[in-house]
């Protein structure tokens, strides 16, 4: 999962611009996940600020590579696709009041911008969506 601001970057506006490279993350553990990241990963789009919630899902449209927006080279960055919106966003409410996500590093370390989802989490995101 990956977070951003809707009022920076919206999924709308990865929608209209068919690809977009996800840089300027600093947060060690969230470079840790995003390094990780490979070509054809499922990654969910969360609106951060008031809105708080996943919303749509991209593709990975290549391995992270070295962020060129980072002199250092210590930053990795990945290009993202859209894949589609969700039929419902799946807010961050509706996710801590299910038991199923009860050690999901967003109901556990909700700051961090870029994060792991199990198949399981996965799953159950996409049906409370397609659910509303």
């Amino acid at each position: 999962m990956f977070k951003e601001e809707p009022t920076h970057y919206s999924y709308d506006d990865l929608a209209r611009d068919g690809r977009t490279s996800w840089t300027g993350v600093r947060n060690p553990v969230a470079q840790k996940h995003l390094r990780s990241v490979k070509k054809g990963d499922r990654i969910f789009f969360y609106h951060t600020g008031s809105e708080k919630a996943v919303v749509g899902i991209m593709r990975a449209a290549g391995d992270a590579y070295a962020d060129p927006s980072d002199t250092t080279g210590a930053w990795s960055a990945v290009d993202v696709e859209p894949v589609k919106k969700l039929k419902e966003p799946v807010t961050l409410a509706s996710i801590k009041a299910d038991p199923r996500f009860s050690s999901f590093v967003l109901t556990t370390v909700p700051r961090l911008s870029v994060m792991p989802v199990t198949p399981d989490e996965w799953d159950a995101i996409v049906a409370m969506s397609a659910a509303r």
